[in-house]
């Protein structure tokens, strides 16, 4: 093969490439977790809890629950209750979420084909350095078991 040939895949397709990834990479998401539910159902109480490193510099960070159904989700909405304790402090926070899932026509509005995809901003939190969150999800629906949420996740980003 002609050298010229390797010369031009390195000198484009490697930059390229290296390109792609760090695009694709959020420098800012400080956490990023998800928690999977039992195939049989997400049992009313069930709480996924989820716990971050000591944070590394001060500053307001975002939350963002994150949710992944499948077509066996039966309703329309999925109401959340999500606890958020800030350590050392113990500082208590409860919100509850209510999160529009699929529309009036029957149709998931997230993106996928078998399992939809959800991103729900929270709120954002002023948090110091050291600063740990520990985290309760649990659902709130009047069905104990609620069927198709297959994955709950928390994403943590650091505002600018």
């Amino acid at each position: 093969m002609p050298k010229h040939k390797y010369t031009l895949l390195y000198y484009i397709g490697i930059p390229l490439a290296l390109l792609l990834l760090l695009a694709a990479c959020d420098t800012r998401a400080v956490y990023n977790h998800y928690e999977h539910t039992s195939s049989a159902g997400w049992e009313k109480n069930d709480v996924l809890a989820f716990s971050t490193k000591p944070m590394t510099q001060d500053g307001n960070y975002i939350e963002e629950v994150g949710l992944r159904i499948t077509t066996s989700y039966p309703f329309t909405q999925l109401t959340l209750v999500i606890e958020q304790t800030i350590l050392p402090a113990h500082t208590l926070f409860r919100d509850t979420l209510n999160c529009d899932l699929i529309n009036e026509k029957g149709i998931p509005e997230g993106p996928g084909i078998s399992h939809f995809q959800y991103r729900f901003p929270l709120k954002a939190l002023p948090l110091a350095k050291g600063d740990q969150l520990k985290i309760v999800v649990r659902h709130d629906m009047k069905r104990e078991i609620l069927p198709g949420i297959s994955d709950v996740g928390i994403r943590l980003i650091r505002e600018k």
